[in-house]
C-alpha cells in the first residue's frame, strides 16, 4: 500500500474539522490493524 499515509505525516486536508476526521481515519485503520496481529487465545479445560 504506497497511498496509505502514516500517522506522523502531514494531513491533506487544510479545513479543521476534515483534518479530525481525517486523523480518526488513521487511527481506526491502525487499531484495526494492531487487533488482526494479537492472536486469540482459548484456555482448554
Amino acid at each position: 500500500m504506497t497511498c496509505a499515509k502514516l500517522p506522523g505525516q502531514r494531513l491533506m486536508s487544510r479545513d479543521f474539522d476534515r483534518q479530525v476526521a481525517e486523523v480518526q481515519i488513521r487511527l481506526a485503520v491502525l487499531s484495526r490493524l494492531t487487533a488482526l496481529g494479537i492472536p486469540m487465545t482459548v484456555a482448554l479445560g
